[in-house]
């Protein structure tokens, strides 16, 4: 925490020159100013607006000028994140006494937010990290907290979280990767697919199965690259999320000591879903990123593009549909925040407020989004363009960290049961 209020009071971070249309939203912001109305730092402490800005300008300087690079060339930006670490973001809701920030998880969406409008898909992974990080500071021994926490923080090592699998997605309850107990050593064998990171990161946050069916039955094993047997299908080919990896996880035979297991055998599953509980806070804050500068992307193309000899900007069915954005922007943030809040509390509504957020803050900011590059029209299309990236790299998030189908599944049991 000390290292995010030191960057924030003083040190500024090197300027890249912005290019294309695709990065301008960063100029216009700095330019002219984000409306009062949408402003993400309303409500916020000083503190809290510190390194909100400190995440903003990493974002237009280290992260936007480079977006649409890493997404066509489909590069797993290392130095960029390394340099984000050296902010505290590594390791942002971390306790500091192995290298994280130690921060609130509504400072972590606040961060995250801020982050997500300079690559959407970069700060995904860094909040898959994050998560895994966490787990590992959260349910694991001294000797664990000390061996792995610190490289994940300064993210000298990355780490990949390995749930699904080919047979089970919504149902992870019916993984099928097993674990046998030899000694003081557990015989890993099964895949996870869809794995963020998988091939190029450095620890793998296993669920695995150790016992019977169904939930009882999972354990959490942390698992290390080079371990033999452990090998990565191909690199996916995806519609966003290009700046990481996706792969299969493999795993053959492999022997991860009894010392690698995080809490005891049998508490895996709920290990997994306390980790998708913030997780689904920070995928939604994500979103709200994307949404953010998709907003004002809209905006300032209504000001300049014209079209029947005015601009776009004095179309009422444009303003409406802009007004319309921003309400949603607005209300997605509030909801976000009221769940992190929640969160970080341990208040009993926490679950299904995570659950909430991320079904209604995705699909709005999604909508967000695809409305702003319907408002480019054509010009939207091109990759020329920011907000083409952001529509595609957003719509995964509808999906991941638990479907939103799963996450009505989640409300709606909430609601019946205290009925």
């Amino acid at each position: 925490m000390a290292v995010v209020r030191a960057l924030a009071r003083g040190v500024r971070l090197g300027s890249n020159s912005i290019g294309r249309n695709r990065s301008l939203i960063f100029n216009s912001v700095q330019r002219r100013g984000i409306a009062a109305c949408i402003d993400p730092s309303i409500g916020l402490t000083d503190e809290q607006k510190e390194f909100q800005k400190v995440a903003f300008d990493f974002a237009a300087n280290e992260m936007a000028p480079h977006m649409a690079e890493w997404d066509l060339k489909e590069i797993f930006p290392v130095e960029a994140m390394r340099k984000a670490a050296q902010l505290g973001f590594g390791g942002i809701y971390v306790n500091p006494d192995v290298g994280g920030s130690g921060l609130s998880r509504l400072d972590t969406s606040i961060i995250f937010e801020a982050l997500s409008t300079g690559c959407v898909s970069t700060t995904a992974y860094i909040s898959i990290h994050n998560m895994c990080a966490w787990m590992i500071d959260t349910f694991g021994n001294n000797e664990q907290r000390e061996k792995f926490c610190p490289d994940l923080c300064s993210m000298q090592k990355f780490a990949s979280y390995c749930l699904t699998e080919p047979g089970s997605g919504s149902d992870a309850a019916s993984l099928l990767t097993s674990a046998k107990l030899q000694g003081d050593h557990y015989i890993l064998n099964g895949s996870k697919a869809f794995i963020s990171g998988g091939g190029d990161t450095d620890v793998y946050v296993v669920m695995c199965r150790t016992g019977g069916k169904g939930p009882k039955g999972i354990s959490c094993l942390v698992l290390e690259k080079g371990t033999p047997g452990l090998s990565f299908g191909k690199k996916e080919k995806k519609v966003g999320w290009n700046s990481q990896p996706t792969r299969a996880v493999i795993f053959e035979d492999c022997a991860v000591p009894v010392t690698n297991r995080l809490g005891a055998e049998g508490e895996g599953f709920t290990i997994a879903m306390k980790g998708l509980n913030g997780g689904r806070i920070n995928i939604a804050s994500c979103s709200l990123g994307a949404a953010h500068a998709s907003v004002i992307l809209a905006r300032d193309h209504m000001c300049v593009r014209k079209q029947f000899g005015e601009a776009l900007s004095n179309s009422q069915f444009l303003q409406f549909k802009l007004a319309e954005m921003a309400t949603k922007l607005v209300a997605s943030r509030l909801l976000v925040r009221q769940a992190a809040v929640a969160l970080q509390e341990g208040r009993p509504d926490a679950v299904s407020l995570c659950s909430m957020a991320k079904l209604f803050v995705t699909d709005e900011c999604f909508s967000i989004c695809n409305q702003a590059l319907q408002i480019h029209g054509g010009y939207g299309y091109l990759k020329d363009y920011a907000v083409q990236q952001y529509v595609r790299d957003i719509r995964v998030h509808q999906i991941l960290e638990g479907t939103n189908e799963v996450m009505r599944m989640i409300i709606a049991r909430s609601l019946l049961t205290e009925s």
